[in-house]
């Protein structure tokens, strides 16, 4: 009987952390001895998260637009290749941030039905800050996709808890709990997760929240908190309008989470792709990115600064930029990647030309 491949849905807003968790895993899955391999979706027509992928990892890349939706069938066919062609013993999938989990789901289930695979672990990765942010506000179709990211999940990661006090991190776990009643919730800062967390497959004790300590670096035992101390804010009236709709149901237990509603939409995100021509100055890009619009929430690229040597992948999300030095696979311009909402394009793309 042929063995059954283990997949691994890698979910989470913009920004959230799901590449850093990504590399972890691929790390592990090799020091194990396995064969990985990666499937990752971009919103843009450039796939930059993929520069920090050894290059002898098979990965398949689904660019300019979302596995969840009009891409899928690029999905299930990609799946399909990969696993006739590299004979993996593992795969990750690392969704763009704006896809409905639920989705991608069938997808893999679909390829399952003539291919071995084996769905472990839907983990998806929660800024902190930014759900915060957007529970306080209460309304927006990103506060709502990032609802169904959760509610879709067998395993959320907390991250980034060190920009938090413990108060703001246990109401925040209460907020998890009340929306997926049986995800292990894990707090993290970098998405540092025992690897007996990501590769485990939870049980029907440890889907509520309990998991043995010597299978944990630390003690996460206050995961299990208690709902009834903090009332449901969200509501489903607030422009609950949706920018398509999806024809197939996915059972009861779906439509309920999602209070007979159709999947949430990200033809909201807006997404814009600029080339460079010429190096530019590290300070002042680097003030670009500090001035950014608010409906800008990522960003990402790769330059060359006139004013250091070697190129840089830069990452912004939240309003905080990171860079790292890298040496790009292949031939790939100078670019940045924007996604946002509604954001005013012009009035960027000036920004960017100004660049000296």
């Amino acid at each position: 009987m042929t063995q059954s491949i283990p997949v691994y849905v890698l979910s989470g807003f913009l920004g959230s952390g799901k590449t850093t968790l990504l590399a972890r895993m691929l790390t592990e899955a090799q020091r194990e001895g396995k064969r990985p391999a990666v499937v990752m979706n971009e919103l843009g027509d450039v796939n930059l998260d993929g520069q920090t992928i050894a290059s002898d990892i098979p990965m398949a890349e689904i660019l300019g637009g979302c596995i969840c939706c009009s891409y899928r069938n690029d999905l299930t066919t990609q799946l399909a290749s990969l696993v006739s062609t590299e004979s993996p013993e593992l795969i990750i999938i690392e969704a763009t941030g704006a896809a409905n989990p639920m989705e991608i789901l069938d997808a893999v289930a679909e390829v399952s039905l003539y291919t071995p695979l084996a769905l472990q672990q839907l983990i998806t990765v929660v800024d902190a800050i930014h759900l915060y942010d957007l529970y306080e506000q209460q309304k927006g179709r990103t506060y709502r996709l990032m609802q169904e990211q959760i509610r879709c999940a067998s395993l959320l990661i907390l991250n980034k808890t060190d920009r938090i006090d413990a108060s703001m991190q246990e109401q925040l776990e209460r907020l998890l709990r009340q929306w997926n009643a049986h995800a292990l919730i894990v707090p993290a800062q970098h998405c540092e997760v025992s690897p007996a967390i990501l590769f485990h497959t939870p049980s029907s004790e440890e889907s509520n929240g309990e998991l043995h300590q010597e299978d944990m670096h630390e003690d996460h035992s206050h995961n299990d908190v208690h709902t009834h101390d903090l009332e449901p804010k969200y509501n489903h009236d607030d422009n609950h309008e949706h920018g398509h709709q999806h024809g197939n149901e996915h059972g009861n237990e779906h439509a309920q989470l999602s209070s007979g509603h159709s999947h949430q939409s990200h033809e909201h995100v807006m997404v814009y792709t600029h080339y460079f021509d010429k190096s530019v100055n590290s300070v002042h890009f680097e003030e670009l990115l500090r001035n950014l619009p608010r409906d800008i929430y990522r960003a990402k690229g790769i330059l060359t600064f006139s004013d250091t040597s070697g190129r840089f992948m830069f990452q912004y999300a939240y309003r905080e930029s990171d860079f790292m030095k890298v040496e790009p696979q292949g031939q790939i311009r100078d670019v940045a990647v924007f996604i946002g909402e509604h954001f005013d394009k012009e009035q960027l793309v000036q920004s960017l030309k100004r660049l000296v």
